[in-house]
């Protein structure tokens, strides 16, 4: 038992000596009423893109088509749903071409998670794999054709109460129909698609199209760590950040996005050089659990999970934070966030000076 210790103690120190996340490095928020920081002034500088975002019916009870619009151009498409039938079904995401020319989709980046029965986790891992990057890729759709918009959406079978999500961005260079189905299993997608009828939404109609699939924030001032103390920005609480309000292109009705799920996130936060600051992420809605890009000459590794060592939390309100790292001022820091589905807004990223 006595070796046992020791080693541990061994590890502890190891991993706080090299691990620029260990709770060793930082003065954390402990103490801090965090609902009660100031919130540090953000402008929006830039924001653009097109969001498809399907997520209603989120609990999909029978075959059809969940969501679809035409697009062209730069356009994001988030999709989350769950198997509610009794029986396994077959996801998928087809591109159609009904121009009289070739259209050219080059799939950007993009994430996909699940399927699963752990909706967070799920949640979770489609945001980390968006964030770690992936490989581009070209489809080429002949003049009335059809393709998938990955094979890989459609290669696992989702049993019942499994939950599917994904997030590919992309660029069409002439207008394309998207639709995200969930079809019988084993069936011919591109068949199925020429007589599926649009499912009608649930209650809380999570679907539409947005304009606005990417965000821009910058600080209005310098953050100086001598003078500032501890604050805080506030992100997709529809007040200080307000949610995006589209068009559900099936039926015509406005929509609003709670939660801004979709949209991606660039904070810019320059600070003057002088002393170290840490960065926390604490949620303020609830349960929890996604990633947050980091990028910074300091940074030892991006995305970070929040939070690290668990899949979710939340339910702590005065305890629950994740640690993003301490940081050398004068350089300026960018994180890239986005709402992860199966979580709950908003949340806070803290600025403590050490």
């Amino acid at each position: 038992m006595r070796n046992a210790i020791k080693l541990s103690l061994v590890t502890v120190i190891l991993f706080s000596l090299l691990c620029p996340l260990s709770i060793a490095s930082a003065v954390g928020p402990q103490g801090q009423n965090i609902d009660y920081l100031p919130e540090w002034e953000m402008k929006l500088s830039s924001q653009s893109g097109k969001l498809l975002f399907s997520d209603s019916p989120e609990m999909v009870e029978s075959d059809g088509i969940l969501y679809q619009d035409k697009v062209e151009g730069k356009a994001r498409l988030f999709f989350y749903h769950v198997n509610a039938c009794s029986v396994p079904k077959q996801m998928e995401v087809l591109i159609e071409n009904k121009s009289n020319r070739v259209a050219h989709i080059t799939v950007r980046q993009y994430g996909l998670g699940g399927p699963g029965f752990a909706w967070m986790s799920v949640g979770k891992e489609t945001l980390t794999s968006y964030l770690t990057g992936s490989q581009p890729y070209q489809i080429t759709i002949p003049p009335g054709g059809v393709m998938p918009l990955s094979t890989s959406i459609s290669e696992t079978a989702v049993l019942p109460n499994m939950l599917i999500s994904g997030m590919f961005d992309f660029t069409a260079d002439r207008p394309v129909n998207v639709k995200v189905m969930m079809l019988p299993l084993l069936e011919d997608s591109e068949k199925f698609a020429r007589t599926a009828k649009v499912l009608a939404p649930d209650q809380y109609h999570l679907r539409g199209t947005f304009e606005g699939a990417d965000r821009k924030l910058t600080a209005v001032y310098p953050y100086d760590p001598a003078s500032d103390g501890p604050v805080a920005l506030t992100l997709a609480d529809n007040q200080i950040d307000r949610y995006l309000v589209g068009v559900d292109a099936t039926n015509g009705k406005r929509v609003v996005n709670y939660g801004n799920y979709g949209v991606v996130y660039q904070l810019v936060i320059p600070s003057k050089s002088g002393g170290k600051v840490a960065y926390y992420l604490a949620p303020r809605g609830g349960e929890y659990a996604g990633a947050i890009g980091v990028t910074h000459p300091d940074a030892a590794w991006s995305p970070v999970a929040t939070p690290m060592g668990r899949v979710y939390f939340g339910s702590n309100k005065s305890a629950d934070f994740a640690f993003l790292g301490t940081y050398d001022t004068g350089e300026p820091m960018l994180f890239t966030f986005s709402p992860p589905g199966a979580s709950n807004l908003p949340v806070r990223i803290l600025i403590l000076p050490q």
